[in-house]
């Protein structure tokens, strides 16, 4: 089946449902995937991560669980 004739199929196949739900169940998925992939950085927001991703690259990281064993105590002396 090509894209052409899979679109028909689908358009076929919607118009025949009737379940109110179900139809805003299918307009959820194509607005998802309609949505830009992107996320707007603030100035500072770009920097931070420039530096980290250079901090990264000369080894310069840590395990998730050693920065959550940091995390929690960090808020256990506050």
């Amino acid at each position: 089946m090509n894209t052409t004739q899979l679109k028909q199929e689908l358009i076929h196949r919607i118009s025949r449902i009737e379940d109110i739900d179900f139809l805003n169940a299918i307009k959820t998925i194509l607005d998802y995937k309609g949505k830009e992939s992107f996320i707007e950085l603030s100035a500072d927001q770009e920097k931070e991560l420039l530096c980290a991703s250079k901090e990264g690259k000369k080894g310069k990281v840590i395990s998730q669980s050693e920065m959550d064993q940091k995390v929690e105590k960090w808020l256990s002396e506050k």
